[in-house]
């Protein structure tokens, strides 16, 4: 005896629908563990994924009155399809959009910090050209282009820009706010910079930058 589902043409279109999302979830799921394994090229995946995100869309939409939540609806049929619920949920595009997007952000992070440590070095040595050679004047120099090398991951940790300011930073730290560099120690500061400037922009391109 066939046990019929739906009363109705309404309630057949209805299940219809609920059988594609199953489909669209279960597919999903496949597709992200298959990407994960390297079963599949990432040019492959991404054209699946961005047909079952677009048809997941398009149905959830229309099912946005019958299925308010598909996480309900995921644990209502316990289909065990967290990767899926993720990617069409939570992200809403391809892993391989997501890593793209990620590694852009990261590269203008990284401009951005080189920026920041080159005006660093920069202002450190004009204002020593300037005869601003006062412990409270150079400190925050020192320590701001400290900082900011210490963001810049590419470089490592002995870098010699890195250990030449924490030296001079320890030896300005044992002196007095309103004492002065000598001639001698102005001049082997700046050329501690302009050695470290020079290293540092040497280090760029090696680093992929």
């Amino acid at each position: 005896m066939e046990v019929k589902l739906w009363n109705d043409k309404r309630e057949r279109e209805m299940y219809e629908n609920f059988a594609e999302l199953f489909a669209i979830i279960k597919a999903t799921e496949k597709l992200e563990k298959a990407y994960v394994r390297d079963i599949i090229s990432p040019a492959e995946y991404e054209a699946e994924c961005q047909k079952l995100i677009a048809h997941f869309k398009t149905l959830s939409s229309t099912l946005k009155d019958t299925v308010p939540s598909i996480d309900q609806f995921h644990d209502t049929y316990k289909m065990d399809c967290p990767a899926a619920l993720n990617r069409l949920v939570t992200s809403g595009v391809p892993a391989t959009v997501e890593h793209r997007a990620a590694a852009a952000t990261s590269s203008a992070s990284s401009a951005s910090v080189v920026a920041e440590c080159v005006q660093n070095f920069i202002t450190a040595m004009d204002s020593l050209k300037l005869n601003m050679v006062a412990v409270d004047q150079v400190h925050p120099l020192l320590s701001d282009l400290s900082s900011s090398l210490n963001k810049l991951l590419i470089l490592p940790s002995d870098f010699e820009g890195k250990t030449k300011m924490r030296e001079w930073l320890s030896r300005l730290s044992k002196m007095g706010a309103a004492d002065e560099l000598t001639e001698q120690q102005a001049r082997q500061l700046h050329f501690d910079l302009e050695s470290s400037y020079n290293s540092f922009m040497a280090a760029l391109p090696s680093a992929g930058t």
